[in-house]
């Protein structure tokens, strides 16, 4: 009996304990928590509200012929119904979520590896001495200026079979024209090459800001112990970048995997819906034909949890190999 009163009495300090530390804390830092509530108020309108009612309509049956609405003076009710998990089973044993799966993730990877591997290039290539090196950073810089929807009209028509200047250039050399975006290799290819031209300017801006941190002892170092240049880029480079490389390859997958302009402006998900990505059919799903919400929202859902497992695997990943970030 004295020891359960004993172990009850050093909880209840334990707690009051925790209590005193978050008001000192609360005391200390109240500025600092003034500054983030509107930030906070304003995610959780923006953010959380739509999220959570994404997720219950994921949840129903709900599409344009049974969702409430106001035509002039008459007010008509919401039919639809809760089905539970029916929209995710529906989706998740159909053909198409796996096709289009298939050709997200190949286009991921396509365009995040280009990304890398040609950003990288070129920060290396800029953190030399170079004569106009101001002037190669701004021109490399501006395709990152340019807002992507502007850049998807602009390739679109550079696409044009019979107008477009990348075809008129073919029948100058005496080739024949192209039809890019009427073949599903070539229009895939069309709009992975507008996407890397989009990518590239970001992942060298971040990597020739990491370059610029690593120390040039270590490089003169190297040197004079006989390494190589390769040598020194895999024993002194590469580490110095993993930090940042981890941060950009997360982005420019999450970016690149529901990058919805892109595919929609430039190809509008065609031939057919070979270009179509996860996120471009979850739009059509909600905002062609019979609008189905309920089958959007299901959609948006499943690409949420999908981003969220490869962020949470990628960082356990990184912890595993002795990575802090």
């Amino acid at each position: 009996m004295a020891v359960s009163t004993g172990k009850a009495t050093a909880a209840g300090e334990s707690a009051r304990g925790h209590r005193r530390e978050r008001r000192r804390s609360f005391g200390a830092h109240w500025y600092a928590w003034a500054m983030v509530t509107p930030v906070l108020a304003v995610m959780l309108v923006l953010i959380g509200w739509p999220l959570a009612r994404g997720v219950y309509l994921s949840l129903t049956d709900a599409t344009e012929a049974n969702i409430g609405r106001t035509i002039g003076v008459n007010v008509i009710p919401s039919t639809y119904e809760f089905v539970g998990l029916d929209n995710y089973a529906r989706i998740l044993t159909s053909g198409v979520f796996w096709d289009k799966l298939v050709w997200t993730i190949v286009w991921t990877v396509v365009c995040v590896a280009l990304h890398y591997g040609i950003g990288l290039g070129l920060a290396v290539m800029l953190n030399r001495r170079l004569r106009f090196r101001s002037v190669y950073r701004v021109l490399l810089i501006l395709p990152w200026a340019v807002p992507a929807f502007v850049a998807a009209f602009i390739w679109r028509y550079l696409y044009n079979s019979d107008y477009g200047v990348i075809n008129g250039f073919l029948k100058m050399a005496g080739l024949g024209g192209v039809g890019w975006l009427d073949d599903p290799t070539t229009a895939k290819i069309a709009v992975i090459a507008v996407n890397v031209w989009l990518g590239v300017p970001f992942m060298m801006v971040a990597l020739l800001g990491g370059l610029q941190s690593i120390p040039a002892d270590l490089y003169e170092a190297a040197e004079v112990d006989g390494a190589s240049a390769w040598q020194r880029f895999w024993a002194i480079t590469m580490p110095g970048l993993r930090q940042v490389s981890t941060t950009v390859v997360l982005l420019g997958t999450i970016w690149t995997f529901n990058m919805f302009p892109i595919i929609f402006l430039v190809t509008r998900g065609g031939p057919g819906s070979e270009t179509e990505i996860l996120v471009t059919y979850a739009f059509r799903e909600a905002f062609t034909g019979i609008r189905n919400y309920s089958g959007s929202a299901a959609w948006g859902v499943i690409i949420l949890i999908m981003l969220v497992v490869l962020a949470v695997g990628y960082r356990r990943t990184l912890r595993n190999q002795g990575d802090p970030w």
